[in-house]
């Protein structure tokens, strides 16, 4: 039987456009610092590191080796992962299975980005190669394009409901202290912002940001003497679906499930969850652009398919509503690629803790569900609990 694991730390920077104040090495021990003083643990109490960016968009190598005093790395096991957007939820996902191995009681996870230091929007949109990912060629944004026409077209929905769920993921933001991006929007605003790829406009999609997220996660032992409740990930699951073999198009074609509803199946099936949006108390979910938000919606089966532009109009997923996703403002708010998913579970664990000031949802939350993407279509979910499996 895997051992238990559980959050007993959490520490983030402050996040913004620019960090000329601070070298990488700076910017990811703010984060370190915050996680160690939040766990009242000393970096000599961490068994191993594991970190992760995209240093395709930091125009750095190895940037793990310039990085190991400021991450507490020097003279410890651990490694850099990278698996583009997911890169965050990769780390969290390899740290829990270093614990539930048995191999070792303490983890340190830190995820970060410095977009300042290149032009990463330029990186993103000639990564692909150039014949047969002509489809790919407007980056991310060529992406949601694609994603947002087809659910037009199938739920019959027009731009206003994914309009909404951007005012609404901002008014969560200005609640959130690390947000990057705290806008006062109106549905009238979104609409009138420019178009990037129609129907994508620029305030459907996520900034680049500079920041850094960092979580300790410790055995059921180590767990007992942890100053606060400790947040237990009681599960996690990865699932790929790579999308440069399908040649003249952006979105998962049909047949098939997409890689969210594999990921999702398994994980509700594996924790005898059949009504997620009655089961889960809240939602952290990666949606770089808030077009993603309405066809994820269903892929989570949080509502029937054609249905969460609905619950959208509704404004059921705000902070006080029934099915509140993204109290933090998610990564259309902040997004240091590097650090996001790690985001994405830190925020979810403190709405467990109850410690989400102003950004705490208006009931109690005792499970969550946190999850990264990237734009390979590769899923990493969490299932979060206050009690312990």
């Amino acid at each position: 039987m895997p051992e238990r694991v559980a959050i007993v730390g959490i520490g983030q920077t402050e996040h913004q456009y620019m960090r000329p104040d601070v070298n990488h090495e700076e910017m990811i021990h703010e984060a370190v610092e915050r996680a160690l003083q939040d766990a009242e643990m000393n970096i000599h109490e961490i068994d191993t590191v594991l970190m992760t960016n995209m240093d395709l968009f930091e125009g750095h190598y190895l940037a793990d080796a310039m990085s190991v005093d400021g991450a507490g790395m020097y003279g410890r096991p651990g490694f850099k992962l990278n698996t583009g957007g997911t890169s965050g939820g990769t780390a969290v996902a390899a740290a829990w299975h270093h614990i539930a191995s048995g191999v070792f009681e303490t983890v340190l996870v830190i995820g970060w980005q410095k977009q300042d230091a290149t032009p990463s929007i330029a990186a993103l949109a000639t990564a692909r190669e150039p014949f047969y990912d002509r489809g790919l060629a407007a980056g991310a944004v060529g992406i949601f394009a694609s994603m947002a026409l087809q659910y037009m077209q199938e739920a019959g929905c027009g731009e206003e409901p994914a309009a909404l769920a951007r005012v609404i993921m901002a008014d969560h933001a200005r609640r959130n202290p690390y947000s990057h991006l705290k806008l006062d929007l109106t549905v009238e605003d979104v609409l009138a912002s420019r178009v990037l790829v129609w129907p994508v406009r620029l305030l459907h999609m996520s900034p680049t940001s500079c920041g850094a997220c960092a979580l300790v996660l410790s055995n059921e032992g180590r767990a007992r003497r942890s100053p606060k409740p400790p947040v237990w990930i009681v599960d996690t699951e990865t699932a790929h679906r790579e999308q440069s073999v399908w040649r003249g198009g952006c979105v998962e074609p049909a047949p098939g499930p997409t890689a969210i509803e594999v990921a999702a199946s398994r994980l509700y099936n594996r924790n005898g969850i059949g009504h997620p949006s009655r089961e889960i108390d809240v939602w952290e979910l990666y949606t770089p652009s808030s077009w993603a938000l309405l066809p994820w919606m269903e892929l989570f089966s949080i509502c029937e398919k054609g249905r969460a532009w609905r619950l959208v109009e509704k404004e059921l997923i705000r902070l006080d509503g029934p099915i509140p996703i993204e109290p933090s403002g998610g990564v259309v708010s902040t997004n240091p690629i590097g650090a996001s998913g790690v985001i994405r579970v830190a925020e979810a664990a403190l709405q467990i803790r109850g410690e989400g000031g102003e950004r705490q949802v208006h009931k109690e939350v005792r499970t969550a569900l946190a999850s990264a993407w990237g734009a390979c279509h590769w899923i990493v979910i969490f299932l979060l609990s206050k009690d312990r499996p």
